[in-house]
């Protein structure tokens, strides 16, 4: 039966049976004949059928729910025979909105001095992209935004404040400056994250309040991106603190903070609400909050 739910929630996620059946490592033939065998086994129809993949019955969403709650209670059993037996081992699958990827290592690096056995895969995404892949339970945590967004119904460990600073070339507009204010900031070729990420939208918000608008000539969803063109002395841009200081600048760049605001925003872990959590979710929540407290959050 577990299979079973575990190829519907690839269906789901899917939404296409090829797709659906390549991603579980099956035939198109197998998945349907196991979706079949699902629904005459609960007795209800499950998929919405044509020609092509339709959408699922009310019936089907509701076993949705179900089948992500049993089959994350299959994997957390296993996991907890596993590590009492073995120890802590196994792979933890991390998402991370770009402006938290700098801060990941601190996440990964002593967890991993702890329990040298276990494995991470990070995957760079948007924080609303992040949910269902938490929900679909294709990843364990993510590291996003807390305070600006809702966020679902997770566990969430606030790991940092973020704060905005203008970055730019030495010779360019204002990088003389030891602060600038966002209206300021509005002024100057600019290159930033796109709309569908939330720290675009977060900028956004601040250069409204301001009274003034955004108006990047260069976008992109990747931080090299932005670093290379900041380092052309052609653009600038808007970035946390953190993120601009992970690229290892020299004198050549300039980090100067954005006021009127001063404005933060609070990053987290978040894991999906579960009880009891797996034991490498549990332990990487253990970790975060060691991290928190030695942040003073």
């Amino acid at each position: 039966m577990i299979d079973k739910l575990e190829f519907f929630i690839a269906l789901a996620q899917e939404r296409h049976f090829g797709r659906a059946a390549e991603q579980c490592g099956i035939t198109q033939p197998t998945l349907s004949a196991a979706i079949r065998q699902l629904e005459d086994n609960l007795g209800v129809m499950l998929v919405n059928r044509g020609s092509r993949f339709q959408g699922l019955t009310p019936e089907g969403q509701r076993v949705l729910e179900w089948a992500r709650r049993i089959v994350g209670d299959a994997r957390t059993m296993r996991q907890e025979m596993r590590a009492a037996k073995k120890g802590l081992v196994g792979h933890i699958r991390l998402a991370a909105v770009p402006t938290t990827l700098a801060m990941v290592p601190r996440l990964t690096a002593p967890f991993q001095e702890t329990h040298p056995e276990v494995t991470f895969s990070v995957l760079s995404t948007t924080s609303s992209k992040m949910l269902g892949l938490l929900e679909n339970l294709e990843i364990d945590a993510g590291l996003t935004y807390l305070d600006n967004e809702p966020v679902g119904r997770v566990t969430s460990v606030p790991l940092l404040m973020e704060r905005y600073h203008l970055v730019t070339a030495s010779g360019t507009p204002l990088s003389d400056r030891a602060s600038v204010t966002w209206a300021e900031a509005s002024t100057i070729r600019l290159c930033l994250l796109t709309n569908d990420m939330q720290n675009r939208r977060i900028i956004n918000q601040h250069f409204g309040a301001a009274g003034v608008q955004a108006r990047p000539t260069l976008e992109s969803n990747s931080m090299i991106v932005l670093f290379s063109h900041i380092r052309t002395g052609q653009w600038a841009s808007i970035m946390p603190y953190n993120v601009a200081k992970s690229f290892g600048f020299h004198d050549d760049i300039h980090v100067i903070p954005i006021e009127e605001p001063d404005a933060g925003h609070l990053v987290g872990l978040v894991a999906t609400h579960r009880e009891p959590y797996t034991p490498l979710v549990s332990a990487l929540l253990h970790e975060a909050r060691k991290l928190a407290e030695q942040q003073g959050l």
